[in-house]
């Protein structure tokens, strides 16, 4: 499986984005991140999100995004499910496009896909996601943002 097949689907309505640029950012991760490795996210409500995150992770509140890894050696990285409620309402709070918070939680999640917590491993991740954000030519990243 080859990162041309990392798929972006929406469940909720997306104003205020492009879903060709994001599809093409999706397949950029795929290809720059992950090594040509594929994964699916979904952009969805937040209801969903906290659906999903009640059901996983038995934490019964919303959240922005969150990872599911395949777990397998087939290729496929995993899943990712991003909040279009909760990106909307980040991007203005910290002056980026929703577009662009998008795709910050896009990195995100596919860091995590990758193996990597940034509850855990002593700054790895925070690293790996200023200079993938950096190089993506992305502002300010999720972690930096949670931690100014």
């Amino acid at each position: 499986m080859s990162s041309e097949q990392t798929s972006l689907l929406f469940q909720v309505a997306t104003p205020e984005i492009s879903r060709r640029n994001l599809r093409a950012f999706a397949q950029r991760l795929g290809s720059a991140v992950a090594g040509g490795r594929a994964f699916c996210c979904l952009i969805t409500s937040s209801r969903e999100l906290q659906r999903l995150n009640r059901e996983y992770r038995k934490q019964d509140h919303t959240t922005d995004v969150l990872s599911f890894p395949a777990g397998g050696g087939n290729g496929f990285l995993g899943e990712l499910a991003i909040s279009f409620p909760a990106a909307r309402s980040q991007a203005a709070e910290f002056g980026v496009r929703v577009e662009q918070e998008i795709e910050i939680l896009m990195l995100h999640g596919l860091l995590h896909l990758l193996g990597m917590d940034h509850e855990t491993d002593r700054g790895r991740m925070a690293r790996a996601e200023r200079k993938w954000r950096k190089a993506l030519g992305l502002p300010v990243g999720l972690i930096e943002q949670v931690h100014l």
